[in-house]
């Protein structure tokens, strides 16, 4: 099925950004992604037409909502430049939205994303979507060559023992306390909370603190004004905003700006 997007839309922005790791470039062009029992193949044609391979209806009632269709980020770019003009920082800020244009802030599974920010501490994003794609392939279930990521009840009674060979190291202990505390309905209830609420209620399971609980609330659960600080937000706030949260300042969509700084941050490595 072909579709048109006429608003910021990049896969391979999307796909790097370090919001999620399981969406993967198949073949030049061509995007896997995956959330819940859900899998796309999605391939940019130019000019804003995509191919898809998926009903309509799954379009429309699944993936519209994944990849945020509802938000115009163009305009949230246009935001910052406004927001930018005249401070010192303006150039930074600028270059930062333009290079990062195209990122869309995915609603994700809120399990999944809980998991692969608690492994997610002090490993890079290659070594992090390797511990997720071997979480999938022991406790997933295979949907042809695709194995998904693990529900809460997959997970059941799953020891220290189990989790080992993964590269989670100290972080299994993490990940068994998560799963003792998913149960009983306990992300569904997040939802009705306040931000605040959110964030520290994700912070009661052990090894999940300010960045990891502002990640998932962002990425889960689309709190966006939520901005996580880890070390390349941190470098950005010290170094190119001279100590000044620009996060804070900005306030509504300030979790998309951090992704914009966070994306033309990291590859200067």
């Amino acid at each position: 099925m072909e579709i048109k997007i006429n608003d910021d839309f990049d896969l391979k922005k999307i796909a790097d950004s370090g919001q999620c790791f399981r969406p993967k470039e198949i073949s030049a062009g061509t995007f896997r992604f995956i959330v819940g029992e859900n899998i796309l193949h999605i391939t940019a044609r130019g000019d804003g037409v995509f191919d898809v391979d998926c009903t309509a209806d799954t379009w429309e009632r699944v993936w519209k909502n994944y990849f945020d269709m509802g938000t115009n980020y163009a305009d949230i770019r246009r935001n910052v430049e406004t927001f930018a003009a005249g401070k010192p920082y303006e150039k930074f800020l600028r270059d930062a939205a333009d290079f990062g244009a195209g990122i869309r802030i995915l609603r994700q599974e809120p399990f999944e994303t809980l998991i692969s920010f608690i492994i997610s501490q002090r490993k890079n994003i290659s070594a992090i979507k390797n511990s997720v794609e071997q979480i999938c392939e022991r406790f997933g279930r295979q949907v042809g060559d695709v194995y998904l990521f693990p529900r809460p009840e997959d997970m059941d009674g799953v020891t220290l023992e189990d989790l080992s060979g993964m590269g989670l190291s100290y972080r299994k202990e993490y990940v068994l306390d998560a799963l003792a505390n998913v149960s009983d309905g306990f992300l569904e209830s997040l939802a009705e909370l306040s931000d605040m609420e959110l964030v520290e209620r994700l912070k009661t399971i052990r090894g999940v603190g300010d960045k990891v609980a502002n990640c998932v609330a962002l990425f889960a659960y689309h709190r966006v004004d939520r901005a996580p600080v880890d070390v390349w937000i941190k470098r950005a706030i010290d170094k190119d905003f001279s100590g000044t949260n620009v996060f804070d300042a900005f306030g509504k969509n300030a979790g998309i700006l951090q992704q914009y700084v966070f994306y033309y941050k990291r590859p200067s490595k």
